[in-house]
């Protein structure tokens, strides 16, 4: 297998860790990260406002990546694979050059003939 595809897998173990991160800071009744700052949707705290949607569309932008990551790891082995298939098929068909006949053999002792 080939360094992109590793890199590829690379990524996609980080994402996969950032996207189990940000779904386990939020909560599914609307507390979470976003209520521990005051619960208010409107309120800035660190230049940060409304952090229920910062998370929600990181949760969309990660799981998008992730989806994206995997697909291209894909493709990269399935590319590998078939070209992999192709060397060995053309492996496969040199030809080898023809044997040549081997010389037709005589008889030399030849039975004489009964009239002789």
């Amino acid at each position: 297998m080939s360094t992109l595809f590793y890199l590829f897998l690379g990524l996609i173990v980080v994402v996969a860790f950032l996207l189990i991160v940000v779904v386990m800071v939020q909560n599914p009744k609307g507390g979470g990260l976003s209520s521990s700052f005051g619960g208010g949707g409107t309120q800035q705290l660190g230049g940060v406002k409304k952090t229920g949607d910062f998370l929600d569309k990181s949760t969309w932008v990660l799981s998008t990546l992730l989806l994206v990551l995997i697909l291209a790891a894909s493709s990269v082995l399935i590319t590998e694979k078939t070209s992999a298939n192709r060397d060995i098929i053309d492996t496969n068909n040199v030809e080898t050059p023809a044997a040549t006949p081997a010389p037709a053999t005589t008889n030399d002792t030849a039975t004489p003939l009964e009239g002789e």
